[in-house]
């Protein structure tokens, strides 16, 4: 009996896993996929959180960053998901249990912005992308583009909301048979 839980959880994530990774890699193919296909390829973890656990969630989140990272070729939109996309369905689970609605919203807009700096980082020194470079008339544009991410997140954690809202009340009634 234990063991065929197991094979189930393993199966379960592993079709998850596989989605994921096939949206990570068709970031290649499709234009906007840089920012949008990490979003999705993320939101799909929820489920996971759902039906298991976070440890499970955090297993395949590792799976799908690692071999994304060997086979996707849109590699900004690897770090994208690695950074936060991937992660954030899991760790909102826990922002969420407090009680405090303020103390929610600090912590995830202090996780996002983070994760948006560390990836700045990061996709800078790894792909050589000079610091001058990212200056138009005097303005910085990353802090243009992080306050305007900023003004985005509210939007990305309600949509996130609305997917394990629409996941539970319909189609965890079709793919999870009890």
């Amino acid at each position: 009996m234990r063991n065929s839980k197991i094979a189930y959880k393993v199966a379960l994530c592993g079709v998850f896993s596989a989605l994921s990774l096939v949206l990570m890699m068709l970031t290649t193919v499709i234009p906007v996929g840089t920012y949008a296909l990490p979003i999705i390829s993320g939101a799909l973890l929820s489920a996971i959180v759902i039906e298991f656990n976070a440890k499970w969630a955090l297993a395949v989140y590792f799976a799908v960053s690692v071999l994304s990272f060997l086979l996707s070729g849109d590699k900004e939109a690897v770090l994208y998901f690695a950074m936060f996309f991937g992660f954030y369905p899991i760790i909102k689970s826990y922002f969420e249990r407090l009680k405090s609605k303020v103390l929610q919203w600090i912590l995830k807009y202090a996780a996002f912005n983070l994760c948006m700096i560390g990836a700045f980082f990061i996709g800078t020194y790894l792909l050589g992308v000079p610091l001058e470079s990212y200056k138009i008339f005097g303005w910085n544009l990353p802090i243009v583009f992080l306050l305007i991410g900023d003004i985005a997140f509210v939007f990305y954690d309600r949509c996130v909301t609305l997917v394990i809202l629409n996941y539970i009340n319909y189609w965890r009634k079709k793919l999870i048979k009890p």
